[in-house]
């Protein structure tokens, strides 16, 4: 995928930079693959905002996606490639052998036509799904499980990618994007390559509505609140004093959030960058 700079012909284009779509082969989602979505504009079930500058936006369909990859040994071929408004990445519609549709995570550089296989003897070419135990050293991986069988739970976003670096026992060694270097069980599926749109980082959106579009109302600084409002509101002029802190009192810059006796820290081998 490419980014195309528009002509600034309105203010609103001036600083847009757009994705280009050009690896989009359909605009009309699979039926049977999508459900309807409700919006909850940050809300919770008695009506509480909980969650701030979230409303509005764009009406969306919700796209049913496969992470499982659990159609063993059954060949399925890239239908069309599409666009999906509730994630970053691209979404590829396959359909297998036995007539079966599914949706999944487009990997970079995936084709109309092409075949993919999920399962433990097959090739470790891109788009196929794999045991970790069973993929090459080196190789570049996404969607991948943490639990066998649950389904890919990291490496999902767009242009993301982690790398396979060693086996030991029962566990393999992998680099997340984030530089963390992690243990997870050989058992647990992956998906050979990186994830599709890896330009989505150098999209500008140019104007202040686009983002309503996406469901993203005006964030508010804290130094701009009053007093009441926030614990680094007010003062006079631009004043800023103390610590940088949430509103409800929490440190914000620097200040370790992750629980000590977490289950995982022993499975992390390499913290991530900072």
């Amino acid at each position: 995928m490419a980014v195309k700079k528009l002509r600034p012909v309105t203010p609103g284009q001036r600083f847009r930079n757009a994705p280009s779509f050009s690896e989009i082969t359909s605009s009309t989602p699979e039926k049977s693959l999508t459900r309807s979505l409700s919006k909850s504009g940050g809300r919770n079930n008695s009506g509480k905002m909980t969650m701030r500058y979230m409303g509005g936006g764009h009406k969306r369909k919700l796209r049913l996606i496969d992470f499982r990859r659990d159609k063993h040994g059954v060949p399925g071929i890239v239908k069309t490639v599409e666009y999906d408004p509730n994630r970053s990445a691209r979404i590829a519609l396959i359909v297998y052998a036995d007539g079966e549709k599914r949706y999944i995570i487009a990997p970079e550089g995936i084709q109309v036509g092409q075949t993919v296989l999920s399962g433990e003897d097959i090739a470790p070419e891109v788009g196929n799904s794999l045991p970790l135990n069973k993929i090459p050293l080196g190789t570049i991986v996404h969607n991948i499980e943490i639990q066998p069988g649950k389904g890919g739970a990291l490496v999902r976003g767009a242009g993301s990618y982690a790398q396979l670096l060693a086996r030991e026992g029962k566990y393999a060694t992998i680099k997340l994007p984030s530089g963390e270097m992690r243990l997870v069980l050989g058992k647990c599926y992956a998906t050979v390559g990186s994830v599709s749109n890896q330009e989505h980082m150098n999209v500008s959106l140019g104007k202040a509505g686009r983002k309503r579009w996406l469901g993203r109302r005006p964030r508010v600084r804290g130094v701009a609140m009053n007093p009441v409002d926030h614990p680094m509101g007010g003062g006079e002029g631009r004043s800023s004093g103390g610590h940088p802190r949430s509103r409800t009192g929490l440190y914000s810059k620097g200040k370790k959030t992750r629980t000590p006796k977490k289950y995982s820290n022993r499975l992390i081998i390499g913290k991530r960058k900072k």
